[in-house]
């Protein structure tokens, strides 16, 4: 019906046109300036064959696609409110902002949150109130192990690769990094000129793909690694075995962001997906995983850690067992959420696979407690941290570092937009196109990439000194409530099961753990035996 519509709409519009220019005179012909070309689009509408729609609905069925990619902008600034919005809500982004930029952070007339559904968090405070310090005490990590150790803020940059963020995004966190005295992670991606351009504190990631350590086999070379390594800028090394966005998938930068300066960063080929292997070629069983973290250590001189989102649990069960076996303990540990982080990911892998930051988080700082390596070792938590009650909360899980990925992506000026696989986006934070990444002015940025920084610490450190604490270590589960239900309330750590020192070692572990502990086998990662599942 509508097809034929715009066709006995297209012919007498034109008659009609015609027969004024005739009666009228030549001006009535500018009609067709209008008509004509959309005319011609419901006929090129009525002979594609790739779009129902458009056949069926020649010219106004394009309102769908328009409203379609409407729809984002319109769920965000008119119908969501400012709790329910994902992967953050408004009031979230809105504290990521006003911290970048040193304006008003208060929130008045009370809270948003409905405080008696279940889930609803609140730390427990103290009638002997400290007050919270003016400088940022630091985490020292490598100490015991390494030469050159490194005094670590309790607040990060997560890994973010140059590729996946555009040159000016990478400056700006760099600069900002120096000026606060954090450190940004490089990503999988390699060191990049604009990672070292302003001099700021480097964890450098090495993934699969062995990007800045790549062999010309795709392999692992240990005459780059000591090149990058020993570079004053990279304070530490972090190997990554996984990460929240998609577990167990490798990294995924789309042939559109690959450029030549990226594909010569990176050693790969120009136009093409640069597809990071899911498994490391270095080692294969966490015998010599631990012993290549050794050998790194061995080779630089500085913290050496790996990064992993939690899955079969008596895999990380192995590791742990292998620190053990070895003696070979990593400076730190990072554990990365499954619920998906700022790189491009099959909505299965963000959505599916992998253990949310809080339950990986738990369960390993309880295996380490157990194994009696703990005290050896620090745990970085990255996933969805963006407020000093998100540090704080990490913290009260095991945590000793926090890192955050698109909390300083706000800070750059993040929209969220949702296009960073699509090489557009609006702000000029994950895209290549100079037309767009011009709009990121790195000096700017920078402050407020500075200021969150600053300004989240203050935050968590006041909230550590209204629980009465004289220090973040002092932070324990039992300081966190979480409500179960509209009657009961529980403590983290009454919610997740903490070993004690040594409770694996010594036989002291729940027989779920205790089974976990004594089949997980070090000398292969996926080995099935009769393996226990808590």
């Amino acid at each position: 019906m509508v097809r034929l519509i715009f066709i006995w709409s297209a012919i007498l519009s034109t008659l009609l046109i015609a027969a004024l220019g005739l009666l009228v005179g030549p001006g009535a012909f500018w009609a067709f300036a209008i008509t004509g070309p959309l005319v011609l689009l419901g006929l090129a509408d009525m002979m594609q064959t790739k779009h129902s729609i458009k056949r069926n609905f020649p010219v106004i069925g394009h309102g769908r696609y328009l409203m379609e990619k409407l729809r984002p902008e319109i769920q965000q600034y008119y119908v969501e409110s400012n709790t329910d919005g994902t992967p953050y809500n408004r009031n979230f982004r809105s504290v990521a902002y006003r911290r970048a930029k040193g304006q008003i952070e208060t929130m008045p007339f009370g809270t948003q949150q409905k405080v008696y559904e279940p889930g609803t968090e609140w730390v427990a405070h103290s009638l002997d109130a400290k007050t919270a310090p003016h400088e940022e005490p630091k985490v020292l990590v490598g100490e015991e192990t390494c030469e050159h150790p490194y005094l670590c803020s309790r607040l990060g940059v997560s890994a973010m690769s140059y590729g996946a963020l555009s040159a000016p995004a990478i400056l700006a966190l760099n600069l900002g990094a120096k000026n606060g005295g954090f450190a940004v992670n490089t990503g999988e991606g390699g060191i990049s000129p604009y990672h070292l351009e302003h001099g700021g504190d480097l964890i450098w990631q090495i993934g699969t793909g062995y990007f800045g350590c790549r062999a010309d086999d795709g392999g692992f070379d240990a005459g780059k690694f000591k090149e990058n390594a020993a570079r004053p800028s990279v304070k530490m090394i972090e190997v990554k075995l996984s990460q929240g966005a998609k577990p167990a998938h490798g990294g995924i930068l789309p042939a559109a962001k690959v450029t030549e300066e990226i594909s010569q960063i990176r050693g790969v080929p120009q136009g093409e997906d640069v597809l990071s292997p899911p498994t490391h070629s270095a080692f294969s069983n966490p015998r010599e995983m631990m012993e290549f973290i050794g050998r790194l250590r061995d080779i630089c001189g500085k913290p050496i850690g790996f990064k992993l989102c939690i899955g079969r649990q008596e895999e990380f069960v192995g590791l742990v067992k292998a620190m053990v076996e070895t003696g070979i303990v990593p400076d730190f540990i990072s554990i990365d959420g499954g619920e998906g982080g700022t790189g491009a990911a099959p909505i299965e892998f963000s959505n599916s696979i992998g253990a949310p930051l809080r339950d990986g988080l738990a369960f390993a700082h309880s295996i380490l407690l157990g194994a009696g390596v703990r005290s050896r070792t620090k745990l970085i938590a990255s996933g969805k941290i963006i407020t000093g009650y998100h540090m704080f909360r990490a913290m009260a899980l095991g945590a000793d570092i926090c890192q955050s990925a698109r909390g300083f992506m706000f800070a750059l000026g993040c929209i969220q937009a949702r296009r960073c696989n699509h090489n557009d986006c609006p702000v000029g934070v994950a895209s290549q196109r100079p037309g767009l990444t011009r709009a990121l002015v790195v000096n700017d940025k920078a402050r407020r990439v500075e200021g969150l920084h600053r300004r989240t610490i203050h935050a968590f450190l006041e909230i550590v000194a209204a629980a009465g604490l004289e220090s973040a270590d002092e932070i324990e589960p039992r300081m966190i409530h979480k409500r179960i239900d509209e009657r009961r309330v529980f403590t983290f750590d009454q919610v997740y099961a903490f070993l004690s020192d040594r409770d694996l070692v010594d036989g002291r572990a729940p027989e779920l753990l205790e089974q976990m502990w004594l089949h997980s086998d070090t000398s292969c990662f996926g080995c099935r035996g009769e393996t226990a599942h808590l």
